[in-house]
C-alpha cells in the first residue's frame, strides 16, 4: 500500500495493493494500523455511500464543530475529487488539490478535517464511498460555491447537475469568519 502527499499537507492519495488472477482481485481497502501511522485521524465513525449520475457535483462541504476527516473511494464509475484547504491562518489557505478515483485504479484519497470536500462524476454513473472521523451534523454543515473564483478549481465539467443547496453556497472569502482556524 502506498501513501502518496498530494501538494497539500494532510491530504493524501492512497494507492492499495490489488492482486488479481483469473477469479478477479483482493484489496485491503482499509487497515486501521496501516493508515494510523500514516497520519490519518482515527477512527472513521460513519460510512456513507452515494449514487450519482454524469455531470453530478457534490460539495463543496465541510463541518466547523464536528469536523470530519473522509476517506473516499469509488464503486463503480469514475470521479474527480477535490479538497480545499480553508484553515484559516493555514499557509495553503484556498489552496486545493484534486485526484481521479474510479473503480479500475482504486485509488483512495483522505481529506483532513479543515478542508472542504467535493466530487464531480465523469463517468456515466457512479458509486462512491466514504468514511467519515465524525458524525454527520446538519446545523454544523458550511460549504463553499464549486466554481469560486478565489480558489480556481480546475473541474473537468463546465456546467455540474447541482442540488439547490450546492447552487445556493458562497463563496469562500464571504464566509471567513465561520472557517475552522489553522
Amino acid at each position: 500500500m502506498k501513501f502518496i502527499p498530494t501538494k497539500l499537507p494532510g491530504m493524501v492519495v492512497i494507492e492499495p495493493d490489488v492482486h488479481r488472477d483469473e477469479r478477479g482481485f483482493f484489496l485491503e481497502s482499509f487497515q486501521a494500523k496501516k493508515y494510523a501511522a500514516a497520519g490519518m485521524a482515527l477512527p472513521f465513525v460513519q460510512h456513507n455511500h452515494s449514487k450519482s449520475v454524469k455531470g453530478t457535483l457534490r460539495g463543496l462541504h465541510a463541518q466547523k464543530d464536528h469536523p470530519q476527516g473522509k476517506l473516499v473511494r469509488v464503486l463503480r464509475g469514475e470521479i474527480y475529487d477535490v479538497g480545499v484547504d480553508v484553515r484559516v491562518g493555514s499557509p495553503t489557505f484556498g489552496k486545493w488539490d484534486g485526484v481521479l478515483l474510479s473503480a479500475e485504479n482504486f485509488k483512495q484519497i483522505y481529506v483532513p478535517t479543515g478542508f472542504i470536500h467535493g466530487f464531480v462524476v465523469v463517468s456515466e454513473e457512479a458509486e462512491v464511498e466514504y468514511k467519515c472521523t465524525d458524525f454527520y451534523a446538519p446545523s454544523d454543515e458550511f460549504g463553499v460555491i464549486w466554481n469560486d473564483p478565489d480558489i480556481g478549481i480546475q473541474w473537468p465539467v463546465k456546467a455540474p447537475l447541482l442540488s439547490k443547496k450546492d447552487g445556493l453556497l458562497p463563496r469562500l472569502a464571504d464566509i471567513k469568519d465561520r472557517l475552522p482556524r489553522y
